[in-house]
């Protein structure tokens, strides 16, 4: 029993991640695409809100709930798929750290150029496109994660 609850706890922790990180992406894109700063702010006034209750509380908990459901049921963290998606999830945290700070600094342009009437600035397009760019790398791998997960093939990395 407490092993299906530690995988359910998981398996969710990876779905809020994975469905935030993609409706982010995807709320974001459609609110760029407009180039109205005041629609801008808004929607990236939300992400960040959503980033902070949604995204951020599950990358705390996915580890919580990989470690305990790993020790549980008895699978060593050197097992191969185990050690590649510790190793995916170091590395999208390293994509999505930055991709927090563009997002608080993208919703900031956007409110000045919506309070001022102004149109967006350079600046805002430079840091759209390094948070584009960003997020490639990073759904590409918790969808990875998400396959380790489901199959856990057999990958001898030590």
């Amino acid at each position: 029993m407490i092993a299906e609850l530690l995988l359910l706890a998981h398996v969710i922790g990876a779905t809020v991640l994975f469905g935030t990180g993609a409706g982010i992406a995807f709320f974001m894109v459609m609110a760029n695409r407009t180039r109205d700063p005041q629609l801008i702010a808004h929607v990236a006034g939300t992400v960040v809100i959503a980033d902070t209750i949604f995204t951020a509380t599950a990358a705390i908990f996915q580890p919580v709930t990989g470690y305990a459901l790993a020790k549980f049921i008895g699978w060593p963290l050197e097992e191969g798929w185990i050690a590649l998606s510790l190793v995916l999830y170091v590395f999208t945290g390293l994509f999505w750290l930055p991709v927090v700070w563009i997002q608080i600094r993208l919703r900031d342009l956007a409110r000045r150029a919506a309070d001022t009437g102004a149109a967006l600035p350079p600046a805002y397009d430079r840091l759209y496109r390094i948070w584009f760019a960003c997020g490639f790398p990073a759904f590409f791998a918790v969808a990875a994660i998400l396959w380790l997960m489901l199959t856990k093939p057999s990958i001898s990395l030590f």
